[in-house]
């Protein structure tokens, strides 16, 4: 196995065949897509170009204006977002144009495969997810582009380079084209080569502000318990420190799915040991999921991306003073969990009352329920509340029980159960702006 600078592996495997319909593959063909043979050439000319390319940023920037974050980026054009939209019918739903642009893709250049995972449905799912996030964010590109910057310093575990978005934007342009037909137009394609590249400035940016970050950490497995068929305890102790904060997510990488990273909040504070816990539901057979729930065990290696995440607390600030409300549904425990812990082995909690209400369709889901129990003992400042059932009357209960609403809530979960609890917050009175939930990791659920 062969390593390149960014840490990805190129294998030795052969590329994967993709099948073609004759009607695509004569699209294709017309839009100029031809096979390159020859793997190595071709991929260490787009490094070279990479390395040219930032040699060449590094040489024009001013002196003092670079920053953590990385470059500035160019905004793209006020009226592009209206234009897209009044021509995207033609390129719905976007799972036919992202399956034009993969395969003309990895036709002209296949060795870029070889940065994907075997099976390509969620890679494609997240995709269309972002084509539609970009078009419906295009006109808060301030907003968008704080998103984007930490999406590119994410992107350097996976080995992606500036000049591999080159490939994405030729790709990109012929799917446009194919899919959009004899109404295709080149103001269309201009706003969605401007958003693109808006796009891809910033996730560049991004990666360079990173620059001083290990793209990913290795991890041995020290522990693994099966609390239910389906769900699994992972403690994994890092090679080096890991720099994160009590409420924050990593993106974890099995071998025996390359290149497939998904998220997963950090079950503890942390320790001097650099052990992290992980709760893993198998949501899916076949997935990253079920590979750490069912084909994991002690000795096993992973790799776990930077830390990622806002549900910290403000150690200085104002968050010291107020009486602080934990929700936690499923496998949304696990950063509640860590942020209780937190408090108890900082010393943080100086008076606050700590309430930690976790939320279960039935009893058999307090899997993790012991240990709670063991860091509540002898700490009267925590008090943990179960909500059993299939909604969340049970909080509703609780919280009209109370004279005082909590001064701050934070709240982690499946995406209708943190919707739910946000909803029941705010009519108890609680500010928005003291309501907290991370919406990447609760998607994760």
């Amino acid at each position: 196995m062969e390593y390149i600078s960014s840490g990805a592996p190129r294998t030795a495997t052969p590329t994967p065949t993709h099948a073609h319909t004759a009607t695509r593959a004569t699209a294709l063909t017309t839009a100029g897509v031809h096979d390159e043979a020859g793997f190595s050439p071709e991929y260490d000319r787009l490094l070279a170009r990479h390395h040219a390319m930032r040699l060449r940023r590094s040489i024009l920037a001013p002196t003092g204006r670079s920053t953590p974050q990385g470059p500035a980026v160019e905004l793209p054009e006020p009226g592009d977002r209206d234009l897209i939209v009044r021509h995207l019918a033609p390129l719905l739903p976007f799972d036919a144009l992202i399956e034009v642009l993969y395969d003309a893709m990895f036709v002209r250049r296949p060795f870029l495969r070889r940065l994907f995972p075997e099976s390509m449905e969620f890679q494609r799912q997240h995709l269309g997810h972002m084509f539609q996030h970009l078009i419906d964010h295009l006109d808060r590109p301030v907003e968008l582009d704080a998103r984007l910057r930490a999406l590119g310093a994410d992107h350097r575990k996976l080995g992606v380079w500036p000049a591999h978005y080159e490939a994405f934007e030729e790709a990109l342009t012929t799917a446009l084209r194919v899919r959009g037909g004899n109404a295709w137009t080149a103001q269309v394609e201009a706003a969605w080569t401007r958003m693109l590249r808006f796009a891809v400035a910033a996730m560049v940016a991004g990666a360079e502000g990173a620059a001083t970050e290990p793209p990913f950490w290795h991890g041995e497995v020290v522990g693994h318990e099966r609390r239910r068929p389906d769900l699994a305890v992972l403690r994994v102790r890092t090679g080096e420190p890991y720099p994160y904060r009590a409420g924050q997510y990593a993106a974890l990488e099995s071998p025996l799915l390359p290149h497939s990273w998904r998220p997963y909040s950090v079950a503890c504070a942390p320790r001097e040991d650099r052990v992290l816990e992980f709760h893993v539901r198998r949501t899916s057979p076949g997935g990253l999921s079920a590979a750490l729930v069912e084909g994991t065990g002690v000795g096993d290696q992973v790799r776990v991306g930077p830390p990622r995440g806002s549900l910290s607390l403000d150690a200085d600030g104002a968050d010291v003073h107020r009486d602080v409300l934990l929700v936690g549904g499923g496998t949304g425990l696990a950063p509640m969990k860590a942020l209780a812990e937190e408090f108890a082995v900082a010393h943080r909690a100086r008076g606050r009352r700590v309430r930690l209400v976790v939320a279960a369709r039935g009893r058999e889901e307090l899997y993790d329920w012991p240990s709670l129990v063991e860091l509540a003992a002898n700490r009267s400042w925590l008090e943990l509340t179960p909500v059993l059932g299939p909604d969340l009357e049970g909080l509703a209960a609780l919280l009209r029980g109370h004279q005082s609403v909590p001064g701050l809530a934070l709240l982690s979960g499946p995406p209708r159960m943190v919707a739910g609890a946000r909803s029941l917050l705010l009519d108890a009175g609680v500010p928005d702006d003291r309501i907290r939930y991370d919406g990447v990791a609760a998607a994760a659920r």
